[in-house]
């Protein structure tokens, strides 16, 4: 065997084995990156945010309030999926505060704040502000009403009932159970 010949097999192999090592499911899916991870399609909310960077403090809120397996569930749902930042920006101690279990039944009710029932792409937001006249009134799974509005070209924004306003900074992360939008700032109901 010549050196060249050997040369171009161990190329070749060693491209076949990092192919390898690609999900298959990544070639066939368009996906997002958010906290430096690809979001799936296939995958559930809870199977995707547990992979951002950006999302450790969601996703520990949503396991201290029980709430992995209703995300996990078929749904569909809509999630505005605050930050680390975002929760960052809440005064010193709120977040410790709403983790501790005696605080869970506040914790969930501020974590189903953000989620709207149904599969709310941006498209179908923009539409539903169109509609309003320059707002659509969501219901949450808390019971309570949040804003969304059109923030110049293609850029939404989402209110809470205490008039803080989010900026959705990436939009129509699909789920297979759902569809996630980020925003920048903790809605509190």
């Amino acid at each position: 065997m010549s050196k060249r010949f050997a040369l171009i097999a161990s190329a070749a192999f060693l491209a076949f084995a990092a192919a390898a090592t690609v999900p298959l499911h990544a070639e066939s899916e368009k996906t997002v990156m958010v906290g430096g991870a690809p979001m799936y399609p296939s995958k559930n909310i809870v199977q995707n945010a547990v992979n951002s960077k950006d999302h450790t403090t969601l996703v520990a809120a949503v396991k201290a309030a029980g709430l992995v397996d209703t995300l996990s569930s078929p749904g569909p749902f809509t999630v505005f999926a605050p930050v680390n930042a975002a929760f960052a920006k809440l005064p010193a101690g709120t977040v410790d505060n709403l983790l501790k279990p005696e605080n869970k039944a506040t914790l969930t009710k501020v974590l189903t704040y953000h989620v709207v029932p149904g599969r709310m792409t941006a498209v179908n937001l923009m539409k539903a502000v169109k509609d309003g006249e320059g707002e659509a009134k969501l219901k949450t799974v808390a019971g309570e009403e949040i804003i969304v509005k059109q923030a110049g070209p293609g850029k939404l924004t989402v209110t809470d009932s205490k008039g803080d306003v989010a900026m959705v900074t990436i939009a129509d992360v699909l789920q297979s159970n759902g569809v996630i939008h980020v925003i920048d700032t903790v809605l509190l109901p």
